[in-house]
């Protein structure tokens, strides 16, 4: 199987508690990988330096996973595809890279960003309600 990247989404319904995300995080026999601009959205998000240590702790069981210089130049050809039409950001331009450089597949509710990267193969893990 190819290797499966956590997208920030679905790690913040983990984070959160979110029933579908744990039943389905601790059903699993290997935690997917965590691309580093993920476990940095994570850390953007804290509002105090409690917060940004709860963030590393909760990331510290993942494999942390990072761009090489040929993702980053895909981001960037990427992001000036998709940026104005599909509404595709920064940093998912280069998390969607990311998981293509390492022929690995994004978990991921946020499709309508995602669907328009070719050789992005995406998924949702869990049933969201």
């Amino acid at each position: 199987m190819a290797i499966e990247l956590l997208d920030t989404d679905v790690l913040i319904d983990v984070q959160r508690g979110h029933p579908p995300a744990v039943e389905w995080i601790n059903g699993l026999k290997e935690l997917p990988a965590l691309p580093g601009i993920v476990a940095m959205e994570l850390i953007q998000d804290a509002r105090n330096a409690r917060e940004v240590q709860f963030a590393l702790k909760f990331v510290a069981p993942l494999r942390i996973v990072w761009p090489s210089e040929a993702d980053a130049s895909r981001a960037l050809s990427i992001f000036a595809a998709y940026h104005l039409s599909h509404g595709l950001g920064l940093l998912d331009s280069l998390i969607a890279a990311t998981a293509i450089g390492m022929s690995g597949r994004l978990l991921t509710f946020n499709m309508k960003h995602y669907r328009a990267v070719p050789g992005l193969e995406t998924a949702s893990p869990y049933l969201r309600q």
